[in-house]
């Protein structure tokens, strides 16, 4: 017998054995991998659920696996909370607030941000290394350190109170040093050479970066617009500081947050549990939907962002 008989034989006999092995271990990830998703996905379930129950069906549900599910009993009043929700309590006014400071932040942190990541990551001066020094450092300085010279900015020397204080909203999510981060590591990846055939062509840096750069960066452009609005989004103390709470007339329009309109809104004693569950609902939605329609372009943000010094 041949050397290659001998070898195809070890092949006919390995192959199904190594096949086997890696059908069990797909098995056994989807299955752990499955029971894993439900156990995380029990909360929403859960809050759906209830958003859709009486106080009276809430408690008659407790302890059973009809906690988990819709109230179908009748079709006609399974929607009841999410009327009176944006009826009376008018929740939609604060979700267009949310959405509109969102809108804003994520325009300007782009454009801040790219730019500053583009300077960082393509021109040469003194000084750039300290710089990234001190952005690696600041990434891990917590938020909140940020709060009080933030609020001594926007209210003592910008004097963006009253009618100003939705700008100062804003002002924190324009600069964000990890986004900074991100795009610097991903405009490192751009070959130079498009960059050069633009430059020929007589484009200077400005064109370059509006023609050439953003529009081969949307996938990190995506995932810090993502980033951004969660952030803006889920926002609760920085609003509430700077934002006033009463605008003197039950009529006007109001500027806080849906954050701050959570908060409010649980407080209130003769709202129902099944209320309660549907504001965090409505609150909710946006996120999945913008992680939905993001999720490929974070992915591919993420993989082409790698640690570059």
């Amino acid at each position: 017998m041949t050397l290659n008989k001998i070898l195809e034989q070890e092949e006919h006999y390995i192959a199904p054995k190594a096949s086997k092995k890696k059908i069990t271990a797909n098995i056994i990830y989807y299955i752990v991998g499955t029971i894993l998703s439900l156990i995380f996905l029990l909360p929403v379930f859960y809050m759906i659920a209830t958003s859709t129950k009486t106080d009276e069906q809430i408690a008659q549900s407790a302890g059973t696996i009809m906690m988990f599910i819709p109230n179908f009993d009748s079709i006609a009043t399974i929607f009841d909370n999410y009327i009176l929700l944006f009826g009376e309590h008018e929740i939609w006014k604060y979700a267009l607030n949310s959405l509109m400071y969102a809108a804003i932040t994520i325009v300007l942190n782009v454009l801040v941000n790219a730019l500053a990541g583009y300077v960082l990551a393509k021109f040469h001066f003194p000084g750039k290394k300290f710089f990234l020094f001190l952005i690696l450092f600041l990434i891990i300085v917590p938020v909140e350190t940020s709060i009080i010279p933030l609020y001594m900015i926007a209210v003592r020397l910008l004097k963006l109170t009253g009618g100003l204080s939705p700008v100062a909203v804003v002002l924190p999510g324009v600069i964000s040093i990890f986004n900074i981060f991100l795009y610097m590591q991903f405009f490192t990846s751009i070959p130079k050479e498009y960059e050069e055939a633009m430059h020929i062509d007589g484009a200077n840096r400005v064109r370059i970066f509006f023609d050439l750069i953003l529009p081969l960066s949307k996938p990190i452009v995506a995932t810090t617009a993502v980033f951004c609005f969660i952030g803006v989004w889920n926002d609760f103390l920085w609003p509430q500081l700077i934002l006033p709470t009463d605008l003197g007339s039950s009529d006007a329009w109001p500027v806080q947050t849906i954050q701050a309109f959570l908060i409010g809104f649980q407080s209130i004693p003769e709202v129902t549990g099944g209320e309660r569950m549907a504001a965090l609902v409505v609150t909710t939605i946006p996120i999945f939907i913008v992680y939905a329609l993001a999720q490929k372009y974070i992915v591919k943000g993420f993989g082409t962002a790698g640690l570059k010094l």
